[in-house]
């Protein structure tokens, strides 16, 4: 019995599949907003529930203080080394950047009010930020990432127990209430650091620079740098939550959370940054003292 067979049909050509490719991605970049208006809409929605749950297991007294204690001190652990070894730097390169050029203007006591201004305003609650939203962000979101995988959130809502009470609350309450703890270790060691090297390499007197420093740097400059690492703390804690509980697809999935949530960080810090220091110059603009 013969099998006739039709004519093959025609291989897709180069320009019909980088067509198909281009639409394909188009069709992808299209869902994109929708995509992030949705998460950005949970995100509010759980910071609305961790706040709720926050305030009325403070009132009540349920607030799991243990718990609470625990994730402050693992949450600190990770992260004060880190920061100290963050701090140093900017010091030393605020202290070197100024001083080569203030020894060229031959305003070399001006070094101190760099460094005051510099650090305090703008390098202590950024480098806070940014190590809150990388190994914070890391530790929360793996964390929760891997309870998710595990199934464990959802045996908590099988018995009645909300995972946002039972797991975030105490590990949004705790990075806030170490944040202000990193911005202080931030401060002290950058300015110490610019003063060293101010000291030691550039020749300026002590003197001169604690004056200088003095008239530049506020108290209301330290105010505004520990209310930026406590809005930097809420905005990790919620975004790394929030990543780690929609974690999927196992260990894999897990990674990408982590991912996700210190990249989501990191955008997220720098254009808050950027809207508190606005706000800030507006209503407080700087005055030396």
């Amino acid at each position: 019995m013969a099998v006739t067979t039709g004519p093959r049909p025609a291989a897709p050509s180069p320009w019909d599949r980088t067509r198909g490719t281009a639409l394909r991605g188009v069709s992808r970049a299209s869902k994109i907003p929708g995509r992030s208006v949705r998460t950005i809409g949970r995100g509010v929605l759980l910071a609305l529930a961790v706040l709720k749950y926050a305030i009325r297991d403070i009132v009540t007294l349920r607030l799991p203080v243990g718990e609470l204690l625990v994730q402050a001190w693992t949450l600190l652990r990770v992260t004060a080394t880190p920061a100290l070894l963050m701090a140093i730097p900017i010091g030393a390169l605020v202290s070197v950047q100024v001083g080569g050029l203030v020894n060229q203007l031959g305003a070399t006591s001006m070094v101190g009010a760099a460094s005051g201004f510099g650090v305090i305003r703008q390098g202590a609650p950024m480098a806070a930020g940014f190590l809150m939203g990388g190994v914070a962000a890391a530790a929360i979101a793996s964390d929760l990432g891997a309870r998710q995988i595990r199934e464990e959130l959802d045996a908590l809502r099988a018995m009645g127990i909300d995972p946002v009470q039972r797991l975030v609350v105490p590990r949004f309450l705790a990075l806030v209430l170490i944040a202000p703890l990193l911005c202080f270790v931030i401060i002290a060691s950058a300015v110490s650091a610019a003063y060293l090297i101010a000291v030691g390499i550039n020749g300026i007197t002590p003197g001169s620079f604690w004056m200088s420093f003095g008239s530049f740097a506020r108290v209301l400059d330290v105010w505004s740098a520990l209310t930026k690492t406590v809005v930097f703390a809420a905005i990790v804690g919620i975004i790394s939550s929030l990543r780690g509980i929609e974690a999927r697809r196992g260990p894999r999935g897990v990674a990408d959370a982590v991912s996700s949530a210190v990249v989501l960080n990191v955008v997220c810090i720098v254009i808050a940054n950027v809207s508190i220091t606005q706000l800030l110059t507006m209503f407080f603009p700087m005055e030396v003292s």
